[in-house]
């Protein structure tokens, strides 16, 4: 039984339905895992192991029917804890929401049980879903199957760790800074951004919020590319609100193989520096490409100012992440405005500013988003993929000191903590698709994952992208001891 406990959760269901393996043995295989594993990595906090057992053995019943419940019959799987599922706690971590219950499953949770799928916990995230780490101060901290010493990202750090060690079958994250791309990449796993607006996000938001979050998505993380693209054929399409109107369609993979691909890579930047190996992976990954056969590239860039790109980002997502703060929090920071210098464009500053900005701010930003949109679509009218970075470096020491006072060494140089926004919010603020794929360990023995970004839309392009490089450099790899 211990061998399918890393297997893609596509293999699981066809386990399942070949009955070589129940739905139930596999929740109880995972249950079995999450008490033996889980007490030192801390990522499964919320446990809903009956209802799970319960779903479980109805699985079972309806295959021996001859039923079949969908694509994902009789998968056991965790989710974010930031998601909504009927009768369990939706916190964000929040110590003020720990006794708010969910009336009903979110958008997501209801689209992958009726794929067959059944949840027997939810995962940890960190304060507001806001850090690059997973702790807070209801469910503590998840450390990093790889190094229990360091943070397994944020803000689905729960999520990728759960998969790394082999805790779940599958999981979901969301994403507005890396949230779903910075753990992957920490904990060796796939997890894929999807373009603005294609996977309905209701359901993950605090109690009062059925809006659309601006530039933030939700999106799924797994073991594998084809669970990755397993899981958007099920979550993606019009939200209940739209769907009377409009229908997805996604173009899907055209090209068979790598050297196929027209690749451009974009290994470091003066504005967010990456350390030497991650800048060298990212190299070697073209390397391997070109060797292939395909046309790679490592000048080739949207016509547009990426300085004023992640500032027009920077805007958009303090705006989101403020819009929660009392009327107290915006007023000092309104009071604290005028002492701070015009060129000041620390985080701190920016955070000031853009937490109380106009709606014609919004406006304007809004505008340059779309600017930016435009030039990254004439980008991809020559190219098929871009590869960078997700972070600066590996997955770093806990650090649970001053919010805005942390920093991180890379290569021996100080940089602030939040520098690498740059990365993920590059990509963010033009709505584009990303995929984090595991390249193999660092020097350090820790996984360094990369994001393969597509054009706007073309999901499944960047996704199979990925699931074509496993064949060259491996793809998913247990941590020792799990």
């Amino acid at each position: 039984m211990s061998d399918h406990a890393f297997q893609s959760a596509g293999e699981l269901a066809e386990a399942i339905r070949r009955k070589e393996v129940s739905s139930l043995e596999l929740t109880d295989l995972y249950i079995s895992r999450v008490e033996e594993f889980d007490g030192p990595v801390n990522a499964v906090v919320v446990h809903d192991f009956e209802r799970a057992r319960e779903a479980a053995q109805a699985a079972d019943e309806a295959l021996a029917r001859g039923e079949n419940l969908g694509p994902l019959h009789g998968v056991p799987m965790t989710i974010k804890e930031a998601y909504d599922i009927e009768g369990l706690p939706t916190t964000w971590g929040i110590p003020e929401f720990k006794d708010n219950i969910a009336t009903q499953d979110s958008e997501s949770v209801r689209r992958l049980k009726n794929a067959g799928a059944h949840f027997f916990g939810k995962t940890n995230v960190p304060l507001d879903l806001a850090d690059f780490q997973s702790f807070n101060d209801i469910y503590g901290t998840t450390n990093n199957p790889w190094d229990l010493e360091r943070s397994p990202g944020g803000s689905s750090g729960g999520s990728a760790a759960a998969l790394a060690a082999g805790l779940t079958a599958l999981e979901a994250g969301s994403d507005i800074g890396g949230s779903i791309r910075n753990p992957a990449h920490f904990c060796g796993i796939y997890g894929h951004k999807p373009t603005w607006g294609v996977v309905s996000d209701l359901g993950h938001a605090l109690p009062g919020n059925i809006s659309t979050a601006d530039i933030a998505v939700v999106g799924p993380m797994a073991r594998s590319a084809e669970d990755l693209a397993l899981s958007m054929d099920i979550v993606a399409g019009a939200g209940p609100l739209n769907a009377a109107g409009w229908q997805l369609n996604l173009p899907r993979p055209q090209k068979k193989h790598l050297k196929d691909f027209r690749v451009a890579i974009w290994p470091s930047d003066e504005q967010a520096p990456v350390a030497r190996e991650i800048a060298d992976r990212v190299q070697q990954v073209g390397d391997t490409l070109a060797r292939l056969g395909a046309t790679v590239s490592d000048s080739a860039r949207p016509d547009t100012d990426h300085a004023a790109n992640f500032e027009t980002y920077s805007a958009l997502l303090w705006g989101v992440m403020a819009a929660g703060l009392s009327e107290e929090a915006k007023q000092a920071n309104r009071n604290a405005i005028p002492d701070l210098a015009l060129d000041d464009k620390s985080m701190q500053a920016v955070l000031t500013r853009e937490s109380v900005q106009e709606h014609g701010s919004w406006l304007r930003h809004n505008n340059n988003r779309n600017y930016i949109r435009r030039a990254w679509k004439q980008f991809f009218e020559s190219w098929d993929i871009l590869i960078c970075p997700q972070m600066a470096t590996t997955a770093f020491p806990h650090d649970h000191g001053d919010y805005m006072n942390r920093t991180i060494m890379v290569d021996n140089e100080e940089q602030d903590y939040f520098q690498q926004l740059f990365w993920a919010g590059t990509i963010t603020v033009a709505h584009l698709p990303s995929t984090v794929f595991p390249t193999g360990p660092s020097s350090d023995g820790l996984p360094v994952g990369l994001q393969a970004v597509g054009a706007e839309f073309n999901d499944y392009v960047a996704i199979d992208f990925t699931r074509l490089l496993a064949e060259e450099l491996g793809g998913f790899t247990p941590p020792p001891g799990f």
